[in-house]
């Protein structure tokens, strides 16, 4: 339980504090709820809940993520967080699917109503702007690699937006879901507004299905983003990186094959290098001690380097396998 509570430091913050503020944001919009009954306003608070939850779960994962591997499980436990993310869309995907249905059924019994109006206008530009907040963090951590100036004031926002296809499984989840979020009480703002003062009075019915569609959507991005982490996928970029700077070796002849692999946030390097068949023991420990000081060098987040040897066989494999934009 000790070692439990320890890992928690480790979890993504951001996370955290989406989890926490959707919380809070789900118990005010479930009051509003209960007193006006208006149905974008239950889209919302099922939002709300689901990305508590959901963002909890991710906290959690991402911080038993950093777990040392063990004798029963050597490979260690970086591939949890995806795990873990593939369990918590199924709770946003229930979520989205009652957010439709109740979206139908208010367009087929739509009436005229303008009461409570400025309670709802008050607690969703509230969420909105707690939303916006965590996503903002979300943003910061996904530019965090980046030099300051590139992402100085408002350059931050489209930079965001630029990496996020490369950012930590649990950063990547938090800035699509607030996203929405965000989106999702703007929308519902203008619905209710609609709904009041014009006789499109089914307007908040529509923003439901809408809100619940863009939940499909994020579920479904969120889920093969993960179910390929768990199975093991190349980062060929990185790839490419690693094999120029390898190369640079001057008693390093050619790369016959080089891996690597997400591990969650983490990256697992494996690569086979061809040396001068007569080099001793002691120079090969010497390149094996200078590759793994060069990748991790290079990268923050590779947690093992597995280097194999092999005679040059004079076949330049490297060129011919890596990708084009080694260089």
């Amino acid at each position: 339980m000790r070692e439990l509570f320890g890992l928690m430091k480790f979890g993504t913050r951001s996370a955290l504090w989406a989890a926490v503020i959707n919380s809070v944001v789900a118990i005010i919009k479930t009051a509003a709820y209960m007193i006006t009954g208006n149905v974008a306003m239950f889209a919302e608070m099922m939002h709300s809940f689901g990305d508590a939850a959901n963002q909890f779960f991710v906290f959690i994962g991402s911080a038993l993520s950093k777990k040392e591997p063990t004798e029963k499980f050597p490979g260690g436990f970086g591939r949890l967080v995806n795990l873990v993310l593939l369990g918590a869309v199924l709770i946003v995907a229930v979520l989205a699917y009652e957010t439709i249905v109740e979206g139908i059924h208010h367009i087929s019994n739509a009436t005229h109503s303008e009461d409570w109006f400025w309670l709802n206008i008050g607690v969703l530009g509230a969420s909105a702007l707690l939303e916006a907040a965590v996503l903002y963090k979300a943003m910061k951590e996904i530019t965090e690699h980046l030099p300051k100036e590139q992402v100085k004031g408002f350059k931050l926002i489209p930079e965001s937006y630029k990496h996020v296809k490369d950012a930590k499984p649990a950063s990547k989840l938090v800035f699509l879901e607030d996203n929405v979020a965000v989106g999702g009480a703007v929308l519902a703002i203008l619905a209710i507004i609609v709904a009041t003062y014009t006789p499109f009075h089914s307007a908040t019915g529509y923003a439901s299905i809408i809100i619940g569609i863009a939940l499909v959507l994020v579920v479904g991005r969120i889920f093969m983003d993960n179910a390929a982490g768990a199975l093991g996928v190349a980062d060929v970029k990185m790839q490419a990186r690693m094999g120029a700077r390898i190369l640079q070796h001057p008693h390093i002849n050619d790369i016959q094959d080089l891996d690597v692999i997400k591990e969650g946030e983490s990256l697992h390097v494996e690569l086979k290098v061809e040396v001068d068949s007569n080099m001793t023991i002691k120079e090969a420990d010497d390149i094996r001690n200078y590759i793994e000081k060069k990748i991790k060098e290079s990268v923050k987040n590779v947690t093992d380097v597995i280097i194999e040897f092999d005679d040059d066989d004079g076949i330049d494999t490297w060129s011919s396998i890596s990708p084009k934009d080694n260089q």
